[in-house]
């Protein structure tokens, strides 16, 4: 089938070869199936030129795990001349692999959904992976993704990021919001269940995200827009007939940090989105959202103190930090309320 029959935008035969799989179709029992004979794929979606260098690494770290993925789908997200860039000078480097490293154009909607979605379509493994494009997979990454799904209750799975910074570590930046990169923030558990992995760095059984509908293009990134969650919401409909996300730090994986995320501009834009994205999953959802309950309540509060007690004894970062944690609770919070205030207006009009 050739890639329009799949229905795939693409005029190039160079894209893909194979048919795509439709979004909620009926669920499989992979759950039940010999995780021994448990197959992967890795999907990376990428926008720009900038991270051109970044998403080769990621390409070439995703190629060389062990257990090998079945298929490395690259979908290149409403950007044309990448598109043909990756064409012209990525796939050849990959050629003696055949198909398993394959590139794409988003066939949906413009952001990180759409790109998700069209990646969640072109596999045929139990699991597929997902990881960014200016992240770096360590070895073993795949293999501890695979392991997890041991447990048949498992249906989803977060890896560890460890941030990579191109500069110092800002001293006033607390861990506790490491999610503003990208990165595991201080909130979450050595191991066990969470309610939802890091989008940069997760798995769930192929079936399930496929039965749940994918990823929601009402949430996510679109370009460098700060906007998320999309993860968060995915988890919650997987999970919501049963099943566990769980919490592998084994899984490892580096995410760049460029220079400008380490700036108060993008640490306040980030936490804003991340509120409003927050109020559209629990407006989705319509579940209660006890992770962040949980989190401002009593992780933020003892970190806080914290740094209030190292700013006291003499270290000026510490003072930094405590007023960082402040700030970043009160503008995710700003988010959150003025979302939800506008959607209820919303609600009310229609």
């Amino acid at each position: 089938m050739s890639g329009a029959e799949a229905g795939l935008d693409v005029t190039d035969a160079r894209v893909l070869r194979i048919p795509a799989q439709r979004l909620g179709g009926a669920r499989t029992p992979s759950a039940t199936e010999a995780t021994a004979t448990l197959t992967a794929s890795v999907v990376i979606c990428c926008y720009t030129f900038a991270r051109w260098a970044d998403v080769r690494l990621a390409i070439a770290s995703a190629v060389s795990q062990e257990p090998a993925p079945e298929r490395v789908v690259v979908v290149v997200d409403h950007n044309p001349d990448l598109l043909e860039r990756m064409l012209d000078e990525l796939l050849p480097a990959y050629a003696e692999l055949g198909d398993q490293v394959v590139v794409v154009a988003n066939r949906h909607a413009q952001g990180l959904s759409g790109a998700r979605n069209t990646g969640l379509e072109l596999v045929s493994s139990d699991v597929v992976a997902f990881l960014d494009d200016d992240a770096r997979a360590t070895t073993g990454w795949l293999a501890a993704h695979l392991a997890a799904y041991e447990d048949h209750e498992v249906v989803g799975v977060g890896g560890r990021l460890e941030p990579a910074w191109d500069v110092e570590r800002p001293g006033w930046f607390p861990a506790d919001f490491d999610w503003v990169i990208g990165c595991t923030h201080s909130g979450v558990p050595d191991a066990g269940e969470i309610r939802n992995p890091i989008g940069a760095n997760m798995s769930f059984r192929t079936a399930e995200l496929r039965a749940a509908g994918g990823f929601s293009e009402e949430l996510g990134r679109v370009g460098g827009a700060g906007a998320g969650c999309e993860e968060t919401e995915a988890s919650l409909r997987v999970t919501a007939d049963g099943g566990r996300v769980w919490y592998v730090p084994e899984a490892l994986v580096e995410h760049r940090v460029t220079r400008d995320r380490g700036t108060w501009a993008y640490f306040r834009r980030r936490c804003v989105a991340e509120g409003r994205s927050k109020a559209t999953v629990r407006e989705l959802s319509r579940r209660p959202l006890g992770t962040e309950r949980a989190y401002a309540t009593r992780v933020l509060p003892r970190s806080f103190a914290r740094a209030v007690g190292e700013g006291l004894r003499g270290r000026p970062d510490g003072l930094q930090r405590a007023a960082a944690i402040a700030a970043g609770l009160g503008l995710t919070s700003y988010g959150y309320l003025t979302a939800g205030v506008a959607a209820r207006r919303r609600r009310r009009k229609g």
